[in-house]
């Protein structure tokens, strides 16, 4: 009898491993299951080109719609699962149907954090994950509009830069005492919030939100010193949720996503459970590199983690232990990282950040664990090289810029 996969969730990783699937030679009833009315889309340019109207709607699409109907994917668009029954292997939608499965693959990304204050339901707020999102949020993106930007994190920034180029005025409020302080170092915030006051940008550092009042229809942010910023656009960008309430509810392991093994298994109480996987946003896996538990916000872990589902459907076990990668496009600025700079004990610095052309290698116990590489495609290369083979690098040598990018990699 021919199995089937069921995949919850309309993002890159879903879109990934429907066609690892095919390409493993998977023949099998493939099933998606997206809450959304629209096929499997690009998030990241929802904060960047397509927020500028420099990319069409269509362009999004991860794959064509005629790649699905070729690829005989039955795709239940709009609809929500709603309830899983592990031991039967059934799915409950929210259309009132039922879904038989072989193989059950969570893919249902995650969520913006919600705003815990008073008026954080005043019509002026706004996120930005969805391109329903970024259609309610154009209604007020327009030249010299007051937009109110609460995190200095990358969608806040991202979204900053092109409100910059939009004409629009911009305040940003960050909690934290620098901007991207969860993930970068003080030389890379620095660079960062000089960038954005150059261009005329208020960032507000070490500064809460306490409420949002509404003044004769605008809304005014105000903080918790007192301090009031009118604003007609408002955009909250504090985090992500996993979405694992359905995980949960049918009692699987979750911890700050859905807790899988190198293989993208999901278990309970920490035994394997036939047929279940997680992958993408919502899924928290182990890495050997860096001797931990990660779960990645990532177009790379998606791709990747959606190549390693299918194999594993498909019996051809090969291990999940990638170096993550991101980036991030601000004005005229291309970010890349590599890696995982969280507890680095030591930097070094290449290149001159006044010239806007510069790396930042973290080193943990000596050896190199993340580069954040401005402007530096080079770097960014090399970084993806030399950071999976956990070598003992000289942090002396790395900031000598005379030293070729060939050499250090050899």
């Amino acid at each position: 009898m021919s199995e089937t996969v069921a995949i919850i969730g309309g993002g890159q990783a879903a879109a990934q491993a429907i066609a690892s699937l095919r390409q493993q030679g998977f023949d099998g009833g493939i099933v998606l299951v997206s809450g959304e009315a629209e096929l499997p889309y690009q998030r990241p340019p929802l904060s960047k080109a397509f927020l500028a109207g420099e990319l069409e709607r269509a362009r999004l699409l991860i794959k064509p719609a005629e790649f699905y109907k070729q690829a005989e994917v039955d795709a239940r668009l709009g609809v929500r699962a709603t309830g899983l029954d592990v031991a039967q292997r059934q799915l409950q939608l929210d259309d009132g149907q039922s879904l038989s499965y072989d193989h059950l693959v969570f893919a249902t990304g995650g969520r913006p954090r919600p705003l815990q204050c008073p008026g954080a339901d005043h019509p002026a707020l706004h996120y930005l994950r969805t391109l329903a999102d970024v259609d309610a949020i154009r209604e007020r993106f327009r030249p010299d509009a007051r937009m109110v930007v609460i995190g200095g994190g990358y969608i806040g920034l991202e979204v900053t830069a092109i409100a910059v180029k939009h004409g629009l005025q911009v305040t940003v409020i960050e909690a934290a005492p620098i901007v991207l302080g969860r993930v970068t170092c003080p030389e890379v915030a620095k660079f960062y919030t000089a960038l954005h006051r150059e261009a005329g940008v208020d960032i507000q550092c070490d500064t809460c939100v306490d409420r949002i009042e509404d003044e004769a229809g605008v809304a005014v942010v105000v903080t918790t010193s007192g301090e009031r910023f009118p604003a007609d656009l408002i955009i909250a960008g504090i985090g992500l949720l996993p979405n694992v309430e359905l995980a949960e509810s049918a009692g699987l392991d979750c911890d700050n996503g859905i807790v899988v093994d190198e293989y993208c298994r999901a278990s309970v109480s920490g035994a394997d459970v036939p047929g279940i996987y997680s992958i993408g946003d919502c899924a928290n896996h182990p890495s050997a590199i860096y001797q931990t538990r990660l779960r990645l916000e990532s177009v790379h872990n998606a791709i990747e983690q959606g190549k390693t589902v299918a194999a594993t459907i498909c019996g051809k076990l090969k291990a999940y232990d990638q170096v993550p990668w991101f980036w991030s496009d601000q004005y005229d600025i291309k970010l890349q990282t590599v890696g995982i700079s969280r507890g680095y004990d030591a930097i070094a610095v290449r290149g001159d950040p006044e010239s806007k052309s510069f790396a930042v290698f973290y080193f943990r116990e000596k050896r190199l664990i993340a580069v954040d590489a401005i402007n530096r495609p080079a770097e960014f290369i090399l970084a993806r090289q030399l950071i999976p083979r956990q070598v003992e690098i000289s942090p002396q040598r790395l900031s000598d810029d005379t030293i070729s990018v060939k050499e250090l990699a050899a």
